[in-house]
């Protein structure tokens, strides 16, 4: 759609169908408060569900805000099927930052509903205007009510992580507390919220049965849903991140031996084995690296080839994103690799020596056994050997 403060905004497809079942329930609400409007309810129906969406992404904008005012890069904004994301690439340094990071968005949203119910005081309630103003209200105060509840994915379920970080000391306890309380939150969510609705038409004799049991029903798992597989996303990138500083650059770097670009690859491969080194680059007449011999190119030459085949053309001229510091570690690591993607890259110390040649292979392999090893409890240290 564009983007605020230079984050993209995106809205997902499946917003499309909210915004017709919007229009469809809305307007049939109005057909009942304004029956004079005719079809033209499903207009107003529709201009409800755009600003109701407009709300929500104030709601994410006020994250995105106060995410960039904490120097935390977001990656997008994404109006989707409940509401919307922003997409946060970094954790918060502090619980107070976490804190407040989390909250903005429902005060937000209960500024809005204030200001809508202000606006509903000077206008007639049975108009367009005023009906518009009284659903907006509602429906902003519903969304920072819900966003509250304490439990992960939730604002709220943020904002309890950041106080048991605070307390216990440790972000990882934090996320366990918070993201367990959503996993019981999207429980009641489950059972609670048709029992809650029927309960509250307990005289009518169809309250269990028909199209509404179903309807509520039907959104309750949903939203159980989303709630539970947060809260299982949420402990997986929390144990990612508490893994991430094993990624060590040094650490995963192949020993290199350096050659001009006319070497046969034959004879490069020789000098290779002859200092134990798994890696080439291609160096100028004054030792400078130039480019990386790719893993690829060499297994696809055969061997009886290689004495008639120079390392250049086999090899990736360097850029500087291809310069790897020898001392990132975790997700400075990862961003580092992200922002410029390569099979190798050239790792070099802080004097701009060459230390040796990374691998994406083997980056990859040792984010995967980072991530199968058994999680510690937080706040116990790892057992031994591991």
């Amino acid at each position: 759609m564009g983007r605020v403060y230079g984050v993209p905004v995106y809205v997902a497809p499946s917003w499309f169908l909210v915004a017709a079942l919007i229009t469809w329930f809305f307007g049939n609400q109005l057909d009942r408060v304004l029956p004079e409007l005719g079809n033209g309810r499903y207009l107003v129906s529709l201009f409800f569900a755009v600003a109701f969406y407009a709300s929500v992404l104030v709601h994410e904008l006020a994250h995105t805000v106060a995410a960039i005012r904490f120097d935390l890069p977001v990656r997008r904004i994404q109006l989707q099927f409940f509401g919307g994301v922003s997409e946060i690439e970094k954790e918060s340094q502090t619980p107070g930052r976490e804190f407040v990071l989390a909250g903005v968005g429902p005060l937000l949203s209960l500024v809005l509903a204030g200001v809508f119910y202000l606006g509903m005081l000077v206008v007639d309630a049975d108009t367009v205007p005023g009906v518009l103003l009284a659903g907006l209200m509602i429906s902003n105060l519903i969304v920072a009510v819900f966003n509250l509840l304490p439990g992960l994915p939730l604002d709220g379920g943020r904002m309890l992580r950041a106080v048991v970080w605070k307390v216990s000391g440790s972000p990882m306890t934090g996320t366990v507390a918070a993201a367990w309380t959503g996993r019981v939150l999207a429980v009641a969510v489950l059972i609670g919220f048709p029992l809650a609705t029927h309960l509250g038409s307990a005289g009518e004799r169809d309250s269990f049965t028909g199209l509404e049991t179903l309807t509520d029903a039907l959104l309750a798992a949903i939203l159980a849903a989303i709630i539970w597989t947060g809260a299982g996303n949420s402990l997986r990138m929390a144990r990612l991140r508490e893994r991430l500083p094993g990624l060590n650059a040094r650490a995963l770097t192949r020993r290199a031996v350096p050659v001009t670009g006319e070497t046969p690859l034959s004879e490069a491969l020789r000098r290779a084995n002859d200092t134990g080194a798994r890696a080439l680059v291609v160096v100028d007449g004054q030792g400078t690296p130039v480019a990386v011999v790719r893993e690829a190119g060499i297994a696809g030459v055969p061997q009886h080839r290689r004495p008639w085949v120079p390392v250049s053309t086999l090899a990736q001229d360097l850029t500087d994103g291809m310069r790897v510091p020898a001392g990132l570690t975790g997700e400075g690591l990862l961003d580092h690799l992200r922002a410029t993607p390569a099979t190798e890259y050239l790792v070099v110390e802080e004097t701009g020596e060459i230390y040796g040649v990374l691998s994406t292979s083997d980056v990859e392999r040792a984010f995967i056994d980072a991530m199968a090893r058994p999680a510690a409890f937080p706040g116990r240290p790892p057992a031994a050997g591991s």
